[in-house]
Parts: structure tokens; sequence; C-alpha cells
């Protein structure tokens, strides 16, 4: 998802000099997976910096920290030494299934003297940010500056549509935008199994059927 969101928001910021975004450093947690980001992304290395292992260090330089990792890798990683304070009076999104803004709030702030603690919201995108397609949801937060706001709002439209909404309904919502992606695509597959069988081959079969899900789409809008 992380991967995703990089991709639309590269896409989106490449000729827009008024963008709030200006650089991108990435840290993940193995060096394979740095070397693919740098490979897939080889076009942007002057406004992307992809290192493995640099939580803490590129926490401290950025304005604002997409937390994109694993959710049972929440504590680990916002518990290493240097990251609480990095993170003091920083703005935080979080794209983590099932970790509400306090759970990771406390996370960041536990055990530990920070007199800024830093600003988190949450939000959900799916997989077609990558193309811009994105329907992303986020979690109202009334306490949210408007700047800041602004900005989260920003951040997503760039990858797809936005819609918010209460924090008792983000998790429903949560699974509606991603989850109904991976539930549909099975009964695709049985469409182009029954088209492959009556002598349509697949990759025809899929086209068609992807323009006749667009327009279904178009018209359930």
């Amino acid at each position: 998802m992380g991967t995703a969101i990089l991709e639309g928001l590269l896409e989106a910021t490449e000729n827009d000099s008024s963008s709030p975004i200006s650089r991108f450093l990435v840290s993940t947690n193995s060096e394979g997976s740095a070397g693919r980001i740098r490979n897939k992304f080889r076009n942007d290395a002057l406004r992307l910096r992809v290192e493995q292992s640099h939580n803490k260090e590129f926490m401290q330089e950025a304005d604002i920290i997409l937390l994109g990792f694993k959710p049972h890798m929440a504590e680990r990683i916002l518990g290493e030494t240097g990251v609480k304070e990095a993170l003091a009076g920083k703005f935080v999104i979080s794209v983590l299934g099932g970790k509400t803004p306090l759970v990771l709030e406390n996370c960041i702030t536990q055990d530990c003297q920070v007199t800024t603690r830093p600003c988190v919201v949450r939000a959900m995108p799916n997989m077609a940010a990558r193309i811009r397609k994105s329907m992303t949801i986020i979690e109202k937060n009334p306490e949210l500056p408007a700047h800041l706001h602004e900005t989260l709002v920003w951040i997503f439209r760039t990858v797809g549509d936005v819609k918010e909404l209460d924090a008792d309904l983000f998790d429903v919502g949560s699974m509606l935008v991603g989850s109904s992606m991976a539930i549909l695509s099975v009964g695709l597959d049985g469409i182009l199994d029954g088209s492959v069988m009556e002598g349509i081959r697949r990759s025809d079969a899929l086209q068609m059927a992807a323009q006749s899900m667009l327009g279904m789409a178009e018209l359930f809008r």
C-alpha cells in the first residue's frame, strides 16, 4: 500500500510547483525492498531517497510522516530509540489497519517525556492509489487544525477520491473500500473462466469485462 501511495504522489507532484510536498524519504525494513523501490522509481531519484532502517533519521527530517508498515510492527517501530522524540509535534498519517490514532499515540509517547505530542490521524486508501483511482476513507477529527486537514485531504485526492467518516464508522468504511475489491474480483475470475471455456481468449475477456465494470460503476455513481 505504501508503494501504491508513493507512486500516485510522485506522479501527481511531478510537474506541480505548488505542491506542498517536494521531497520523499522512504525507510524500508529490508535492503531488498529498498532496492526494488529505487529501481521502480529510478527516474525520480532527485526527489526520492530510499534507505533501509532509517526510521528515526527520516522522521526527524520530514514534516509529514506516513506510517505504511504492517500493523503488528507498530510497537517495535514506534518504540525504536529516538523515534518518540523525532515525532514530537509532527503530523503523522497512518494507513495501518486496526490501529486507532490513540493506540499509535500511546505507542509513540509511552515511557518518554515528550513535551509536544504528535498529531496522529488515520486514513485507508485502496490499491487503486497506484493509478490515482483510490477511494480513501479518512477518519473525522474535529481537533485537527484546518491547514493539516487541507494537507491530509490533498494528499489522498492526488491518488483518487476521499470520503470522511466518523470514528465509529471508520472500520466498516475501510472494509468497504478495501476488501470489496478482493471480493468482487472473485466473481470476475469466474466470469473470465467461463468465457475462456466458451472459446474467448482470457486477455480479450478481461478487456471486455473491465470496460463493462467501468460502465457499471459510472451507472452506480
